[in-house]
């Protein structure tokens, strides 16, 4: 009888030792799918199009970021307006007018404009780089970028993925990771330069196949006083 009690009271003891290891564990995995929420929060919904002026640059060459000519409030960082979804469409189903200021995303398209102003007493340079973060499904096959920069226009495209030639009427990304690196160079004091950035998945391109359906893209622009060579 005494062994039968001794044994109850071990298994007791397992037991409790057993739900505590267990409480633990499952404490420790409610923390960690916590975490990961939080990480893919900030990078799938922290805004899928920013653009970012280097505080070096704002120092040393004197310039400001902002998206309102009107007031002209100097910002680190701008974010776009984001796009839950993005239906193919064509460059001319894209309104002439798609250079307001800010945020201006319209249908099946990402469209922001921003300006970059002198205010110091020097003629300085800088550069402008956009990046792509992450691609789910392939989908910068068929993306184009369309950029305005003081109203001249320039569309950035993959280079397509058959002809290994640049897409009819577009300029092919700089790289893998970059869509494209531009320097605008002498801009004197007090000058102010204007950008509009719109963004969609070209229709006509070959490469806008059902595969892509359900991908996802994440850019930012990067203002800084200088090109660092990847």
């Amino acid at each position: 009888m005494a062994k039968e009690v001794l044994v109850t009271a071990k298994k007791l003891k397992n037991r409790k030792k057993f739900y505590k290891q267990a409480k633990w564990i499952l404490l420790f995995i409610l923390i960690f799918l916590i975490i990961v929420y939080i990480i893919l929060e900030v990078t799938y919904n922290g805004g899928h199009f920013t653009i970012s002026l280097d505080k070096n640059t704002t120092l040393k060459q004197n310039l400001v970021l902002y998206e309102d000519i009107k007031y002209k409030e100097p910002q680190v960082k701008l974010s776009a307006g984001k796009i839950d979804f993005l239906d193919n469409i064509s460059i001319d189903w894209i309104p002439k007018d798609s250079e307001k200021d800010g945020s201006h995303n319209g249908d099946n398209y990402i469209a922001y404009t921003y300006y970059i102003e002198n205010i110091g007493e020097d003629i300085v340079n800088y550069w402008t780089e956009l990046y792509i973060d992450d691609v789910i499904k392939n989908v910068d096959e068929a993306l184009r970028v369309m950029v305005f920069e003081n109203g001249e226009k320039t569309v950035y495209a993959k280079i397509n993925s058959i002809t290994n030639l640049p897409e009819n009427g577009t300029t092919p990304f700089y790289s893998k990771d970059k869509v494209f690196v531009r320097e605008r160079d002498l801009i004197k004091p007090n000058e102010i330069d204007k950008y509009t950035i719109v963004i969609w998945l070209e229709g006509d391109d070959p490469d806008c196949l059902d595969d892509i359906l359900g991908g996802e893209i994440k850019m930012h622009v990067k203002i800084r006083d200088e090109h660092f060579v990847d």
